[in-house]
């Protein structure tokens, strides 16, 4: 019980560094924004994190 709990606490904490090592602050934001708002079940929160992960994605890196 402990093991998956602990492999998933890795992986997300282990993405949330690559988002923000190629996207930077804003990646994080996004991201927050977007696990915001599906675990509090608000579509604006979560679709307003969903447009700043879309503007970075679709936008040229640094």
């Amino acid at each position: 019980m402990l093991a998956p709990a602990l492999l998933s606490a890795l992986s997300v904490a282990g993405f949330e560094q690559v988002v923000q090592w190629r996207y930077g602050t804003w990646g994080v934001v996004g991201l927050l924004l977007t696990s915001v708002g599906i675990k509090a079940r608000n579509p604006a929160i979560g679709f307003a994190g969903a447009v700043v992960l879309a503007t970075l994605f679709v936008g040229p890196v640094r």
